[in-house]
């Protein structure tokens, strides 16, 4: 396979200083709506990098599952390989690669743990399923086989059979709280519009990058 033979045209609109909002949650906001009109196969996925304690980075694609002006928000498991090197080092990025729309959205800051309140506020609009799977699943620790992780899952769903399904301790949510946002567009002739956005004193300064 030739993959330098690999081409594609961007064609898209271009993005322009002037259509840009002072505040970049709010442009984050608008792709993130049109992504979604778009029909785009989870828009909401982002590739979450962090770091091991020798500054060797590793990736993974997690879910946003919400945002404001505070940051962006995801779940997972406290015990997780990720969330074990966001303890040793918060900073982070994400990327949003929105490729139909030859867009992407990438986003450096840290992450800080939410509240436990506004976890189990999320975990309870989880189906049953779902919060049943965070209870069997030591995520990130070696496992023998499936059959195990599925018997887990049984034991799980055999002991919370009635009432509500407590929230773990284990488990909740991190808010990226941003520092850059860079929103990128596809352009002709391989000249990309990109522009970030840096918070500084409180205040969002935003520059054009060159491609």
């Amino acid at each position: 396979m030739d993959l330098s033979a690999l081409r594609r045209h961007y064609s898209r609109d271009g993005l322009r200083r002037e259509d840009l909002p002072a505040d970049p949650i709010e442009q984050f906001s608008r792709w993130l709506q049109q992504a979604c009109e778009a029909g785009l196969v989870e828009p909401n996925a982002m590739v979450l990098a962090t770091s091991l304690p020798e500054a060797r980075p590793t990736q993974r694609t997690v879910l946003l599952k919400s945002f404001d002006d505070r940051g962006f928000v995801f779940f997972t498991n406290f015990e997780s390989r990720k969330a074990r090197q966001i303890t040793s080092n918060p900073h982070v990025s994400l990327l949003f690669p929105w490729f139909t729309l030859e867009r992407q959205v990438a986003i450096t800051g840290e992450a800080v743990r939410i509240p436990a309140s506004e976890s189990l506020k999320y975990f309870l609009k989880r189906p049953v399923e779902s919060q049943l799977g965070a209870w069997a699943s030591p995520q990130s620790s070696v496992i023998s086989s499936r059959s195990l992780l599925d018997a887990k899952f049984a034991e799980m769903k055999a002991k919370f059979k009635e009432g509500r399904i407590p929230l773990p301790s284990f488990w909740g949510g991190y808010r990226v709280v941003p520092h850059t946002i860079e929103f990128w567009q596809g352009g002709g002739h391989r000249l990309h519009d990109r522009f970030l956005y840096t918070k500084e004193a409180e205040a969002w300064q935003l520059a054009r990058l060159a491609p």
